[in-house]
């Protein structure tokens, strides 16, 4: 009998360790892993193949212009045989189709493949693997028609589209091509979309607050020890931040802006960078018998460090930086896990003599930095020189298969 009672609890346990997913976790894992990325490789290899249709496209018709063979009324009657042809088929419109043709004419022009060699981005993505470029818009194009067979012919002379705009998605170029005024902040943002995966409303946001020059100003904002322990730093982190979101009052204490800022922290963090996760508001280190508070705590995802943000609503003062450096040892010896790198200190400030920064900076032992914030936006001048840092940042940064 009790033999009989033991195989019915083994048949019994097989039965359940059968129908338990966790006890095939690590297989199933397998699985998925395999088919998101051939998931993945099968977006990209759609995302290319649409931007390429789009620049042939643009190539073709803006050769007929050209030859004074297409007028306006031709466009128009174009995107009417489209329509005609594929019903069900959406963005083709005679305005898009003339938006091909600037996509194009854009960046096959001399200039544009210039600025490219320069800054080595000719071969950019060729031999990497595609990231994830399509926007939640989904499929910018019908994928029928993004597809050609063997025997389509290009009667026409053109030029080949340049791997580095398979950086971004073809909604992102509109935007880059409608709103920045050189090649040079062309090549940037698309490729500073392509890293943080900007999506169309957040790639307006970063040009209006000419990111671009906020990432290379080339101002001296960190530290020595910022510089040797994260030499990528001064491409990660920007020396200027704009909170116009917010709608501050004209005078506010330094609590009424850490408020604001957590109440709007999907904004603020887009602004400092997508790598940025939020941990804690006042977050309490105790040391001895005292208890300390950090205005704002963040871990950085590329870093893998603790990004301690202290909010300064007046003029810096480089005593602010011996408190902001005492946060910063008492993080890494009381809460940094051994898989983490050293934590990093930022003065977030209302204003700040640049000269004064410079020295209280030369001295600290501390990967810190000064940023300004801005209440609102400004027009600035774009800060080109250290573009080619850039360029070479990301490359290396880009995931291979």
């Amino acid at each position: 009998m009790a033999k009989k009672q033991l195989e019915k609890s083994d048949v019994s346990s097989v039965t359940v360790s059968k129908s338990n997913p966790l006890a095939y976790r690590d297989e199933f894992e397998t699985v998925y892993s395999i088919i998101s990325v051939h998931k993945r490789r099968a977006l990209a290899t759609m995302h290319n193949e649409s931007l390429r249709m789009l620049w042939e496209v643009g190539a073709y018709v803006s050769s007929r212009i050209k030859q004074a063979a297409w007028g306006d009324g031709v466009v128009r009657m174009l995107a009417d045989y489209i329509r005609t042809k594929s019903p069900g088929t959406k963005g083709w419109s005679y305005r898009t189709i003339y938006k091909m043709v600037q996509f194009y004419e854009s960046y096959s022009s001399e200039g544009f493949r210039q600025i490219v060699s320069h800054y080595g981005m000719q071969n950019y993505l060729t031999d990497t693997r595609r990231k994830e470029l399509l926007s939640n818009e989904g499929v910018i194009v019908p994928i029928e028609m993004a597809q050609f067979g063997n025997d389509v012919i290009v009667p026409f002379e053109m030029a080949q589209i340049p791997s580095v705009l398979f950086a971004t998605g073809w909604t992102n170029h509109q935007i880059i091509m409608n709103r920045c005024k050189t090649d040079s902040e062309r090549l940037f943002y698309m490729l500073y979309a392509g890293k943080e995966q900007l999506e169309n409303k957040e790639l307006v946001r970063v040009i209006k607050t000419n990111t671009m020059s906020s990432l290379l100003g080339g101002k001296n904002v960190q530290s020595k020890m910022m510089a040797q322990t994260y030499p990528s730093s001064p491409l990660l982190f920007k020396d200027t931040v704009y909170l116009e979101m917010f709608g501050l009052p004209v005078k506010y204490k330094e609590s009424k802006l850490r408020k604001e800022i957590v109440a709007h922290m999907k904004d603020f963090i887009l602004e400092m960078g997508k790598d940025f996760l939020f941990i804690d508001d006042e977050h309490r280190i105790t040391v001895g018998d005292k208890t300390f508070k950090v205005d704002l705590l963040f871990y950085h995802r590329q870093l893998q460090c603790m990004v301690a943000i202290e909010l300064k609503t007046g003029e810096f003062h480089p005593k602010d930086l011996g408190q902001l450096e005492f946060y910063l040892e008492a993080l890494d010896q009381e809460e940094r896990r051994s898989n983490e790198n050293p934590s990093i200190g930022i003065l977030l400030c209302k204003d700040a003599d640049m000269e004064i920064v410079r020295y209280a900076l030369n001295r600290s032992l501390s990967p810190t930095m000064v940023a300004l914030y801005k209440e609102q936006l400004q027009a600035g001048s774009v800060i080109q020189r250290s573009l080619e840092e850039f360029c070479k940042f990301v490359s290396q940064k880009t995931p291979s298969l």
